[in-house]
């Protein structure tokens, strides 16, 4: 039978952890790319032969996504897989029309024949959208289930956009480590708080090798944990699926892909940020959720916000950092040091934006949404030096960083600057303890001082 020629359309996560689980040692197929979006200065380069196999000596190319439809005519393409998230479902099927009307099918792949299995109990922590609390979620889990003396041992969603090889299997138990593998900030954003709590996280690119290694982790491994990137749902087949929902944009929960799978899928789903949400945006998200996963238990929580050093905010002039990804992609206008400048009560939220450089300036263009707030974008070693000079030239009298890891180690700042950190306070009952006893007790993990 004739192979089938497959390009998989993707952002360097889900696109490569979909041809390790279905193309790689098929026969059946032929893929000819890769395309990449979303993150800067990820295309042109290769999926290694190490990592695609023996099926693909050369190795496989990596394209932009503009060049799609020509890449469909030149490699004579029979099929286009999607395999990226936190995608509108406008832009997902219009994608899919360039797809069609260049001849090829467009695919999008299920859990069934994707997610790993594990011979460790999982909990996977999923969102709708980037940016809705998955990280302290996480970390309220991981936590909870410290307290009764189990191991945990995270996995989080991969964000390879160096060296693919070297990449493979990361394990992260301490801050050098970060150093180590040249983390961009947004792997820092997501692996820093884990290590500083004492949590071993482990990352990549080939998901089968780095769940064999966490299972096996030499400081021992009691429960898996899949913390989530964007609103993708899990690599590995939980067994407890927890999904996180923003009340800030109310009804989002139903137009992304594949946040709507991820809430569909969940066994509990959390209503975060209730602190600074409107009643009737949380009464949308609490109806959709009983709409679309309706033997969901429904746990509403605050986004606590405190801040290291809050006497350089109150009636300041602060530039604030935010989340890079939440920002952009994300599509949000505000982050954590946004509500910590309204509520210490800063006299002003300086635009950025006039103080831009470089590839900032770019990311402003391509995101004109984001408005008078700074993205924390740190891809490169370009992009961290325009960061640095951005936030240098701006004129104001102190920088509130809303970013989940220390900003400060990696650039220097040359003015008075001030940390938030946020965590998940659930509100009333039910709540993460009591599912989590359930959990233990279901799965036979209590230890003598447990419970």
């Amino acid at each position: 039978m004739e192979k089938k020629n497959i390009i998989i359309i993707g952002a360097a996560g889900r696109d490569f952890h979909n041809f390790n689980t279905v193309y790689r040692n098929n026969e059946a197929y032929n893929v000819v790319a890769f395309t990449a979006t979303q993150i800067p200065d990820i295309d042109g380069r290769k999926y290694p032969s190490e990592l695609a196999g023996e099926l693909y000596p050369e190795g496989i190319p990596i394209y932009s996504q503009d060049q799609l439809p020509e890449l469909i005519e030149e490699l004579e393409v029979d099929e286009c897989v999607f395999a990226y998230s936190d995608i509108g479902y406008e832009d997902v099927m219009g994608i899919g029309a360039v797809v069609n009307a260049a001849g090829a099918n467009f695919t999008l792949l299920g859990s069934k024949g994707t997610q790993l299995k594990s011979n460790k109990p999982v909990i996977s922590v999923c969102a709708v959208r980037t940016g809705t609390g998955k990280s302290q979620t996480s970390r309220k889990i991981i936590e909870t289930l410290l307290e009764h003396d189990l191991k945990v041992v995270a996995i989080r969603h991969p964000m390879p956009y160096g060296d693919l090889n070297a990449q493979r299997v990361q394990r992260f138990a301490t801050v050098e480590d970060l150093k180590k593998h040249n983390c961009t900030i947004e792997e820092m954003e997501e692996y820093e708080p884990h290590v500083a709590r004492g949590n071993i996280i482990y990352a990549g690119v080939d998901y089968a090798d780095i769940l064999a290694a966490a299972e096996n982790d030499p400081d021992g491994c009691d429960v898996i944990l899949w913390d989530g990137g964007n609103n993708d749902f899990s690599f590995i087949k939980p067994d407890l699926a927890v999904t996180v929902l923003d009340p800030h944009r109310p009804g989002h929960e139903l137009k992304y892909y594949p946040g709507e799978v991820s809430l569909r899928t969940a066994d509990v789903s959390i209503i975060n940020k209730i602190d600074s949400a409107t009643k009737e945006a949380i009464e949308i998200v609490e109806n959709n959720i009983k709409f679309a996963a309706p033997n969901s238990t429904i746990i509403k929580a605050e986004s606590t916000i405190t801040v290291d050093n809050p006497e350089i905010v109150a009636g300041k002039r602060v530039l604030v950092v935010e989340d890079g990804p939440t920002l952009t992609h994300g599509e949000m206008k505000i982050g954590a040091g946004s509500v910590a400048a309204e509520r210490l009560g800063a006299k002003e939220i300086v635009a950025a934006k006039p103080f831009a450089v470089g590839t900032i300036v770019d990311t402003y263009n391509k995101y004109p949404h984001i408005g008078n707030i700074l993205p924390a974008m740190g891809y490169g070693e370009q992009q961290l030096k325009d960061l640095e000079e951005t936030i240098n030239n701006a004129d104001c009298d102190a920088v509130i960083i809303g970013t989940p890891m220390d900003l400060t180690r990696i650039i220097s700042i040359n003015k008075p600057c001030t940390r938030v950190h946020y965590d998940l306070d659930e509100v009333g009952n039910p709540n993460l303890g009591e599912i989590l006893k359930g959990f233990i007790l279901e799965h036979e993990l209590t230890k003598s001082n447990s419970l």
